[in-house]
């Protein structure tokens, strides 16, 4: 059993999408309160340190989750997915136990050094995948609202340094809530597909998506010019996987485009980084997306 079949439990391709996530609610939520206010805001020396925290807080709770979902999931995975660490037995259950616990608690334990409504917010994340892996995951409707819950919320964790933002600037929840129910609805057909419905769901909330990010255009704050170039881009990445599972039902397309959806995320918070804080902001979130892509290249993803 070594330490590699545990780095695969914690998904390591998919924790950039977590990271952006914070990077992109940093930065919204201080343009955020400068437009509703009036008053110019600058990043000081000691949001850095908060930032630091918020960062490995969504790290642990991200792969803590993930963990846990494969601890969940292991009776199931054995006739799924045997080749995954638990049911192959790379990884034994009560070390894998042992690690989403470390993970999440440790990533609570973060959101508090960060602040104390931070915290709250880390320990709602936590109460939510911890939900969503023991009961709702399966469920056809509380399975995507809890997973687009949790990452929501995750963006309220990035925003969370500046409390006024998080109320005043509710609407930006709605994005990554719509868009994590539409990847989760794909994900609910990838082992064994025929999920034509789900797909077609899926592409419904995808337009419902574009909508919104193009009402953010109306408000001053939002450059929206800025921000088109790496919309054009996730709706590259995206629609093409989307539309292809909708025509193939093969469990391997629908694994492909949920694959694709998951890094697309990076790329959906570039956009709207960039939108609110400037190209040069949504290009720093945008480098994580190679380093997604190559370790998706040696790390399961779904």
């Amino acid at each position: 059993m070594g330490a590699i079949a545990y780095i695969r439990l914690m998904r390591p391709a998919n924790i950039p999408t977590a990271l952006a996530d914070i990077l992109y609610g940093f930065a919204a939520s201080g343009i955020g309160i400068e437009f509703l206010y009036g008053e110019e805001f600058t990043f000081r020396i000691q949001d850095i340190e908060v930032l630091y925290w918020l960062l490995l807080s969504s790290f642990g709770l991200y792969t803590g989750g993930l963990v846990m979902n494969d601890v969940f999931d292991y009776k199931l995975d054995k006739v799924e997915r045997p080749e995954r660490p638990l049911p192959s037995g790379s990884a034994s259950l009560s070390g894998a136990v042992a690690l989403g616990c470390i993970l999440i608690i440790g990533g609570v334990l973060c959101g508090f050094k960060a602040s104390l409504l931070s915290g709250l917010i880390a320990t709602l994340i936590a109460v939510l995948a911890l939900y969503y892996n023991k009961y709702a995951k399966h469920h056809v409707v509380f399975g995507p609202v809890c997973m687009g819950g949790c990452r929501s919320a995750n963006l309220m964790l990035g925003m969370s340094f500046i409390p006024a933002a998080i109320s005043e600037l509710w609407f930006l929840y709605v994005i990554p809530f719509i868009y994590i129910i539409a990847i989760t609805l794909l994900s609910q057909g990838e082992v064994n597909g025929m999920n034509k419905k789900k797909v077609e769901s899926a592409l419904l909330l995808l337009v419902i998506l574009m909508i919104g990010i193009l009402n953010l255009a109306f408000m001053t704050k939002f450059v929206f010019l800025h921000a088109l170039p790496f919309i054009i881009l996730f709706l590259a990445m995206v629609l093409p996987n989307f539309i292809s599972a909708l025509k193939n039902n093969d469990p391997l397309v629908i694994r492909k485009a949920v694959k694709t959806g998951i890094l697309a995320l990076i790329v959906l918070d570039a956009s709207l980084a960039a939108g609110f804080a400037g190209i040069e902001f949504g290009l720093l979130i945008l480098l994580m997306l190679p380093l997604s892509f190559i370790l998706a290249k040696g790390f399961s993803v779904t």
